[in-house]
């Protein structure tokens, strides 16, 4: 018989372990959301984890690593809100919503399309506890 092969996610998730390769490059101070991205890593292989934080492969890498020089704060916030945060109650939508969903509302543009599109505009602005953007912005 031929020797099995894995194709796909479980070839790259098979591949390395992301896990023990942050634990080398963040030491003592790993931080929980990174460890959370790297087990997501061996989880689904790594482009797969990095597309459903937003990121590319090389940009996880870099942060697996220790050596990204982007925006460390935005990768965890994407990390926390698609990996670690499951949903939140969304105030101005008054339902729950995934963490990654209430981040991309928030980058959505002012929009008077629609009432809700113009009242998440202003609520994710003025007050709401999971914004991470101020007012006016």
């Amino acid at each position: 018989m031929g020797a099995v092969t894995l194709s796909g996610a479980a070839a790259a998730a098979s591949d390395k372990d992301y896990v023990a390769i942050a634990r080398s490059c963040w030491g003592d101070s790993l931080p929980d959301w990174i460890e959370a991205l790297a087990s997501e890593c061996n989880r689904i292989g790594q482009r797969s984890a990095a597309e459903k934080i937003d990121y590319s492969g090389s940009a996880v890498s870099a942060v697996l690593r220790r050596k990204y020089q982007g925006n460390v704060a935005e990768v965890e916030a994407r990390t926390r809100a698609a990996l670690m945060r499951g949903t939140v109650l969304c105030p101005s939508l008054q339902r729950a919503i995934s963490g990654a969903q209430c981040l991309a509302n928030q980058a959505l543009p002012f929009s008077t399309a629609n009432p809700a599109r113009a009242r998440l505009f202003r609520d994710c602005r003025n007050g709401c506890l999971h914004s991470r953007i101020g007012g006016d912005a």
